[in-house]
């Protein structure tokens, strides 16, 4: 029978033919929709803080800010540069910082010196938009006392000396 069958010659032509339509699914919807659940919005604008009192030397200044949500933060960058009174101040140095804190001290900084900072939030989704801007000044230089002009009396003394800083200094406090 076997070898019958084998001589026979078979069909196997199916009599209708399959209908497979090639289907695009569209999962686009679906695929924003779960990345939405687990993604965390960019952070807000942090809040920048006016210059504390004793937060500067004459070459450092302590910087602090605020991130008044419960956004997450994984880091801060602070930028910084030198107030200019010029017209063209592109050419100042901008300074760019990753912190980790919501503060930071900024050391190798000129004497007497206006110093603008801003600072943005950045996380896995972004960055945020930068806070204000805020100014902070570092502290004069010690004067030099004029040793060679110094007179004194019974009941007087007179000191004199020169300030090393560029910027007009507001007083002076002189200790006995």
């Amino acid at each position: 029978r076997l070898e019958e069958f084998l001589k026979k010659e078979v069909d196997l032509e199916l009599s209708t033919l399959p209908d497979f339509e090639e289907r695009v699914i569209d999962v686009s919807e679906v695929e924003q929709l779960m990345n939405s659940i687990n993604a965390i919005p960019a952070p807000c604008a942090p809040v920048i803080n006016p210059q504390a009192p004793n937060a500067a030397t004459g070459t450092s200044l302590r910087v602090c800010w605020s991130l008044f949500s419960d956004d997450t933060v994984e880091c801060y960058q602070l930028c910084y540069k030198p107030v200019s009174n010029e017209r063209h101040s592109d050419g100042q140095a901008e300074h760019t910082l990753k912190v980790k804190e919501t503060y930071c001290t900024i050391t190798d900084l000129l004497p007497n010196t206006q110093y603008e900072f801003w600072v943005s939030a950045l996380n896995a989704s972004g960055t945020s938009p930068p806070s204000e801007k805020a100014v902070y000044v570092t502290a004069p230089s010690p004067p030099t006392i004029k040793n060679k002009k110094i007179r004194s009396c019974e009941n007087a003394a007179l000191v004199c000396w020169e300030s090393r800083d560029i910027n007009p200094v507001d007083s002076y406090t002189v200790e006995l």
